[in-house]
This record gives C-alpha cells, structure tokens and sequence, in this order.
C-alpha cells in the first residue's frame, strides 16, 4: 500500500495523470536487475532507488578504478579497488533507506544466470560487452522477461526494449554478436563522461515506464549523437 511517507516523498510524480497513486505503487511492488554497475548501470540505479523501484538487484564482479570516476559518478576515489557492487548498494541504501538492495558481487555466466534472473520483473542491460549482452538477452528470452538495453561509445548511444509482451529480442535486430576484434570499445576509443548519464538516464525512464504499463519502445532502436544533438529512430 501507499503510505504517508510515500505520498510526502514521491508526491511530483504521483500528481502525473499517468501515474497516480497505482503508478507508484507497481514501483514500490516492483522487482528490477541492472547488469553492470559501471557508466551505464550508475544513473540508472540512482534514478531507480530515488524513484522507489522497491527491490533492485546489482551485478558486478569489477573493482573501483580511478579511470572509472570521469563518468562512473557512485563511486568516489575513497571507493578504489574495491568492490563496485558492494559500493553502489551502499550508496543506494543511502539515497533511499525504503527499498531493498541485492548486490551480486559475481560475473554473470552461463551457469548463474537463469538462477540470477528469474526473480526480477525487469532487467536492464548496462554491461559493457557481447558476450555478456547477448546471455543477458537469451536468459530474458527463455524467462519471459522484458529487456532496457543501452550502449554507448565516443558521444553516441542506443537503447532499446526488447522481449516485452511479444516484442522483438535482440537477436531480430543484431543475429549474431560481431567478432570481438571488429568491435571499437570505450577504453580504446573512448568517451564523453557525460554520455552514460544521458543515456543512462533514458534507459532508467523507459524501465519506469515499463514498470507503471506507460506506452515504451516497441521493435525500435533509438541512436542519439550528442555532438551533434542528432536523434533517430529506426524500426526493426
């Protein structure tokens, strides 16, 4: 049930048509699993936990490298070789003592994945390579789970949903991951440390969205250039 605390916190939102006391309280009911807490994963577990999303669960086997800072912007250089996931539900915890934190401190595989998975209602993707991207996208596959996916590189990034009430998966758009050698990555080529809270932030607001059944990207792949503030859409 909505409570008076939660009426005095999330009062804005809730004065939304579109979300309502019932829009609030499928968050605050809600179960969601953010896969990487690095540039990515960092806004859009903030925007999650200050939202009231009521369980949140964090993988991530990394350490805190100073490198991380620019754009990683839970962690402080006090967080330095320690555990990513043990420093971010901390962080959470502070930023909302309401809501339940789960932290795998462990390297999502073939194995635990499904084990992982299977309690979450939403999972967003912010990891940071193929491999990883499309297990992610198959264990959603097999469990029925709707799929927040985001990338980034330079001043660009794309997000998408996939697998949402019959949707289209990643594999519709991309069938098979590229070779690891043909595929440029941030700490070759690198980027804007402003772009994964841009983009971060979006896959955060499509995840509410999905969350409170608001109208959310269907069989669509969104590219946004930030140099240029360049914006498209493309169906698939």
């Amino acid at each position: 049930m909505i409570t008076i605390h939660d009426y005095l916190r999330y009062g804005k939102p809730m004065l939304l048509t579109e979300v309502g006391e019932a829009g609030q309280l499928k968050l605050k009911n809600a179960k969601v699993l953010v896969i990487g807490a690095g540039g990515l994963g960092c806004p859009v577990l903030q925007y999650l936990a200050a939202s009231g999303v009521g369980s949140i669960g964090l993988v991530d086997f990394d350490k805190v490298e100073l490198h991380n800072l620019h754009r990683q912007i839970l962690y402080t250089e006090i967080n330095i070789d320690n555990s990513k996931a043990i420093a971010a539900k901390t962080v959470l915890e502070t930023l909302n003592p309401h809501i339940e934190v789960r932290a795998f401190k462990e390297k999502l595989t073939a194995q635990n994945a499904e084990h992982i998975l299977k309690d979450f209602d939403v999972i967003v993707d912010g990891c940071d390579n193929f491999s990883t991207r499309y297990l992610v996208n198959d264990t959603c596959v097999r469990l029925g789970k709707a799929l927040v996916y985001g990338s980034i590189l330079k001043f660009e990034g794309q997000i998408a949903v996939f697998n949402n009430k019959g949707s289209k998966n990643l594999r519709d758009l991309f069938p098979q991951p590229p070779n690891p050698e043909d595929v440029p990555n941030c700490s070759v080529n690198g980027v804007m440390g402003t772009l994964p809270g841009i983009i971060g932030t979006m896959m955060a607001h499509e995840t509410l969205k999905l969350i409170m059944d608001l109208p959310t990207l269907e069989n669509e792949l969104v590219l946004f250039s930030t140099l240029n503030w360049n914006f498209t859409k493309l169906k698939f």
